[in-house]
């Protein structure tokens, strides 16, 4: 089958139709989805998502039990194996490490429970679709747009931290930045932050404080990190501006950034929407229509446009 991708509008139109409940007996017999987060509580950006989830649990008067995992994957494993032990209608779920829910989504098959990736994708997963970022092609967009405002070039050193080094959107993200950056001769390395928010502030400053001089252009492969820019750059001495910075924007912190100066373009990923249309697909799936197609979202923002995002965030609104 050849899986097409279709816009978020599109999507929402053809799957909600499948998830509200018709009459009185819909209602009664609500049915159990499970949410799977590799994430932390801790993390702004969670917290769209889980709000996506929450809204959609509201709207359709199913049950929706969520989890939080912050990258254990035997954690994550451990919480897929219990949906399954519960009978779970369907399973939504972000990705930790690539290739580290293939078996337990072949077990979820095995039972007959549609499973759903949103935000992380992991293609040879065996998963039924998938919502959310082509973090590969994301990388390769915050790349480009560094080396198309001229903020980069042959020699120059780019900071990538990020909470997880090693996690799938780390892996795919840089997939994406090194087919920009490799062939022109663009030097990048990766820190890790952890999940922590005042250890990400500590060894971003640090990080920041040893090497500045080199320092040429940031990339902020994750929410946590790149949402800490300000704090970090305060910390540091660093004035808005002085050193380019691109990467997630789905949390209030990053869209303020964008706003004074200290970002230059950050991605929104519509969590909120991300969520809502992951558990529809589920549920259409778990009424006998296999989903044959994914979503793809993400949008780059700057400055002209951050307000609107900060708005739908402060708001906690969906997309």
């Amino acid at each position: 089958m050849i899986r097409k991708p279709v816009t978020l509008v599109l999507a929402l139109l053809l799957i909600l139709s499948f998830s509200l409940p018709f009459g009185a007996s819909a209602q009664e017999e609500a049915r159990v989805f499970y949410w799977i987060s590799h994430g932390s509580p801790a993390d702004p950006v969670w917290t769209y998502f889980l709000q996506g989830a929450e809204q959609w649990a509201a709207d359709t008067g199913n049950e929706v039990r969520t989890s939080f995992h912050s990258g254990d994957v035997p954690s994550h494993q451990e919480a897929f194996r219990a949906a399954i032990a519960a009978g779970a209608t369907g399973i939504v779920t972000s990705t930790p490490d690539p290739g580290s829910l293939n078996d337990v989504i072949a077990e979820a098959h095995e039972a007959g429970i549609p499973v759903i990736i949103i935000n992380t994708e992991d293609r040879d997963s065996g998963r039924d679709a998938y919502v959310g970022g082509d973090n590969v092609d994301i990388g390769r967009r915050w790349a480009q747009y560094l080396v198309d405002h001229g903020f980069v070039s042959e020699g120059s050193f780019v900071w990538m931290p990020v909470e997880v080094p090693g996690a799938t959107y780390q892996v795919l993200e840089t997939e994406g930045i090194a087919s920009v950056f490799d062939p022109l001769g663009i030097e990048y390395e990766i820190t890790e932050a952890t999940l922590d928010q005042a250890e990400v502030i500590t060894r971003m400053s640090d990080y920041l404080t040893a090497n500045r001089d080199r320092i040429d252009a940031i990339i902020g492969l994750g929410d946590l990190v790149t949402g800490s820019i300000q704090r970090v750059f305060d910390q540091v001495g660093v004035a808005p501006g002085e050193i380019p910075v691109v990467g997630w924007g789905n949390s209030i912190e990053t869209a303020q950034e964008v706003l004074d100066g200290y970002v230059n373009a950050a991605m929104w990923q519509d969590p909120h929407a991300t969520s809502y249309i992951g558990l529809s697909m589920a549920s259409m799936a778990a009424s006998g229509i296999p989903p044959g197609f994914d979503v793809f979202v993400g949008t780059l923002y700057e400055a002209d446009t951050a307000q609107i995002y900060l708005d739908i965030m402060q708001g906690g609104s969906g997309s």
